[in-house]
């Protein structure tokens, strides 16, 4: 690899890795000071909010949010115990564990997802 392509994707990478902090930093100041939420908890919410009614495994959830299960286990334990959601095991599979949001998760979700739209715009839209 030529040293001037080399140079270029270490830029594009450098570039992707400022815009990803510059638009977590924003998303996580937004929605801690107006909802009381954490950007991964956001992102659990949002995930179950797009499930409706139903009960998530909660290793699907770990799949799109990209968290550890560790971590993952962490958001949720701090959602439930702030009654935003409920989780549970599964009949046939003592192993898997269901979450889902409660009314209150989903009103936070709702409240909360006008922030982050609006954060996302300002910070990914290009500048004119």
């Amino acid at each position: 690899m030529g040293h001037t392509k080399e140079t270029t994707l270490v830029g594009e990478w450098r570039e992707i890795l400022d815009r990803h902090a510059r638009v977590s930093c924003a998303l996580t100041h937004a929605l801690e000071h107006q909802h009381g939420l954490g950007m991964s908890e956001f992102e659990v919410l949002e995930r179950l909010a797009a499930e409706g009614d139903c009960a998530v495994r909660l290793q699907e959830v770990a799949e799109h949010v990209h968290l550890s299960q560790s971590a993952l286990s962490r958001v949720v334990d701090r959602l439930e115990k702030h009654g935003l959601l409920r989780r549970g095991h599964c009949v046939d599979d003592r192993r898997a564990i269901f979450a889902e949001l409660t009314d209150a998760g989903r009103e936070r979700y709702e409240s909360a997802r006008p922030t982050h739209r609006e954060v996302l715009e300002r910070e990914l839209t290009p500048p004119r």
